[in-house]
């Protein structure tokens, strides 16, 4: 009985330590990551409005560099600025929300001005999302 409650708690330090070391395991620095596909606005939107399944398979998680020009500037409840970019669709386009843990050239943007992003595309809701961005 002594051994199975020693290797027990054996076990639970090992993964409570595998645990705390992911959980604190610091993010990757945006600017000096390597993208993984270089895209306009307008062919993510239409990629996700065409076939959504399909599109998460490509392009969910990746870091992608999207061009596009600003539609619309808002900033949320905790700060982070989102920046629209017009992708030609009805509904939405795609949102590219700055990365808060990354210095910023410039976080106000005029609409209509073109504009590259590279971030981490999270999928659609009403936008296509990529979030952690940085403008290039």
């Amino acid at each position: 009985m002594k051994k199975i409650l020693l290797i027990a708690g054996l076990l639970a330090v090992v993964f409570g330590s595998i645990g705390y070391y992911l959980y604190n395991k610091p993010l990757e620095d945006m600017a000096s990551a390597k993208t993984d596909i270089t895209l306009q606005a307008d062919e993510l939107y239409t990629a996700y409005e065409a076939d959504e399944t399909a599109a998460n398979a490509r392009f969910l998680d990746k870091k992608i560099q999207v061009t596009g020009k600003v539609l619309q500037v808002q900033t949320d409840q905790e700060g982070v600025v989102g920046v629209t970019l017009d992708a030609g669709g009805l509904l939405g386009g795609v949102l590219c929300k700055l990365d808060g843990l990354s210095e910023h050239k410039r976080t106000t943007f005029q609409e209509g001005e073109e504009v590259t992003f590279k971030g981490i595309c999270t999928g659609m809701l009403m936008d296509v999302v990529v979030e952690r961005c940085i403008e290039l």
